[in-house]
């Protein structure tokens, strides 16, 4: 049970993440509240699939410099072909994806940050 509350929550945060990275206009919009969550749940799918893939074809994410440039450019993959699916989400093209990418990223960051506070 814990674990479908936790799911839950990190869908629902994730959502939320999507809707103020698309309030800042920097290549990444969703339409609405509905829009995000389907979002969230159809990144978190695609990114478990690349994730995947990569692994059986020992691709790894490592650290550094190069994992982190790495890292950024397969989340900008990923963003844009989550775009395919979910209808009430556009990327503008790959420099978007990738500049949401961070952006999704450092809204991350803050959101645990305040977070942790919190809680």
């Amino acid at each position: 049970m814990a674990f479908v509350l936790n799911f839950i929550i990190a869908v629902i945060v994730a959502a939320v993440v999507l809707m103020i990275v698309s309030r800042l206009n920097l290549g990444l919009s969703v339409a609405n509240f509905t829009s995000a969550i389907i979002a969230a749940l159809v990144i978190a799918i695609v990114s478990a699939v690349v994730s995947w893939l990569l692994g059986a074809l020992g691709i790894g994410l490592g650290g550094g410099f190069i994992g982190l440039i790495i890292n950024l450019i397969v989340a900008a993959l990923v963003l844009m072909v989550s775009d395919r699916f979910v209808s009430g989400m556009t990327v503008n093209g790959f420099g978007g994806a990738l500049v949401a990418a961070i952006a999704i990223a450092v809204v991350n960051w803050l959101v645990a940050l305040l977070l942790v506070q919190v809680v």
